[in-house]
């Protein structure tokens, strides 16, 4: 067995991955409000970014599985 076989047929450790979708999803989410703040489009709220957060951590689960 090599390391890529290990790689391969790893599924993770799934807290992991949720504490890995949660931040990037936040970060993403931060990213494009901040933009449309900048641009004139919305208001940068935390409920916004919580809101969408959890869209996008919801689009990634469904997407991934």
């Amino acid at each position: 067995m090599s390391i890529s076989d290990g790689i391969e047929s790893s599924t993770g450790d799934p807290r992991v991955l949720f504490a890995l979708n949660a931040i990037l999803s936040a970060a993403f989410a931060g990213i494009v409000l901040t933009l449309a703040d900048l641009g004139g489009a919305v208001e940068f709220t935390w409920m916004r970014l919580l809101v969408l957060t959890l869209v996008i951590m919801a689009l990634t689960y469904l997407v991934t599985h």
